[in-house]
């Protein structure tokens, strides 16, 4: 009966993991989408772009997306290692501490990876246009509840 009482820890304690992984995972990335989504409908429905500019755009959200699709992916890559990890150790050991650094990692190349697309999309803007853009941004990173 011992072996049964092991597994079911080792799987409670698994599934605990993953929980908290995806509950981190959506309050920070799920913030990011919330606030990239805005910026998009500011961009594309309220700065009155040319074509020119709707043009340059278009590439460049499409880079990001192919980046961010990617990282996102590795978040989840890196929550299953965690899961694994608190199965294995049943401890806040090293495989515990180096799946959570590989956690923070990528979500910290997420968040560059991020700020690196919106001076991108500035780039693109009459002053103007990257005026009201960067209100938008400076009310979106200090809004209270984030």
């Amino acid at each position: 009966m011992t072996g049964w009482r092991s597994l079911f820890v080792t799987v409670l304690l698994t599934l605990a993991a993953a929980f908290v992984g995806a509950w981190a995972g959506s309050k920070y990335l799920g913030a990011n989408t919330t606030d990239s989504m805005s910026l998009h409908q500011l961009v594309h429905e309220e700065l009155d772009l040319s074509a020119e500019q709707d043009k340059r755009l278009d590439v460049i959200e499409g880079k990001f997306a192919v980046e961010r699709r990617r990282l996102e992916l590795e978040l989840k890559t890196a929550n299953a290692e965690l899961a694994e990890a608190i199965g294995a150790e049943k401890s806040n050991g090293p495989q515990v501490a180096a799946a959570i650094d590989h956690f923070h990692g990528t979500m910290g190349q997420l968040q560059k990876l991020t700020i690196e697309h919106v001076f991108a999309m500035r780039s693109v803007l009459t002053p103007a246009q990257a005026a009201l853009f960067d209100r938008t941004v400076a009310e979106a990173l200090t809004a209270e509840g984030r």
